[in-house]
């Protein structure tokens, strides 16, 4: 068990010094709730920030688009996201945004504001993280592409 705790040390800390290399790295980390490892997986996702047009095309990539197969007939249910994109990154992004909107006053007041009102639904709180994740990617890929640093400002709570 030593040993695997060890080999799992040795492996993040060589992470760390890969992703270091990257002029972007440091712009991630500014991010609340991004730490050494979600930073590592956006970059490993993402890669050069500048083949995407849009931001529809890295939120697809994470597969936090919502799902093509609505049909436009139904209207009482919620559109879902699409969960074809990277699995690990979807995860990692979603708490991201669990512990940023937990501890940073920013992100708390963005998805307290968009709360108001619906507490009652069901699942709401849920949903509210899976958009703060998205936010955050679409951030992410922004600082990486503009190499800066993260503004609390560009939240527009």
């Amino acid at each position: 068990m030593h040993r695997l705790h060890d080999v799992i040390q040795e492996t993040d800390t060589k992470i760390v010094e890969l992703c270091r290399r990257f002029p972007e790295y440091p712009c991630l980390l500014s991010i609340p709730g991004f730490g050494p490892d979600i930073s590592a997986k956006v970059i490993g996702a993402l890669g050069n920030p500048y083949r995407f047009e849009n931001h529809r095309q890295v939120l697809k990539t994470a597969g936090l688009d919502l799902s093509a197969d609505t049909s436009g007939k139904r209207t009482n249910t919620i559109p879902v996201i699409s969960k074809k994109g990277k699995a690990d990154l979807r995860y990692g992004l979603y708490h991201a945004a669990l512990i940023a909107s937990t501890r940073d006053h920013t992100f708390m007041t963005y998805v307290t504001n968009r709360l108001t009102g619906r507490e009652r639904e069901k699942g709401i709180k849920t949903r509210m993280r899976i958009k703060l994740a998205a936010k955050m990617l679409v951030i992410a890929w922004t600082l990486m592409k503009k190499r800066q640093m993260f503004d609390p400002g560009c939240i527009g709570a």
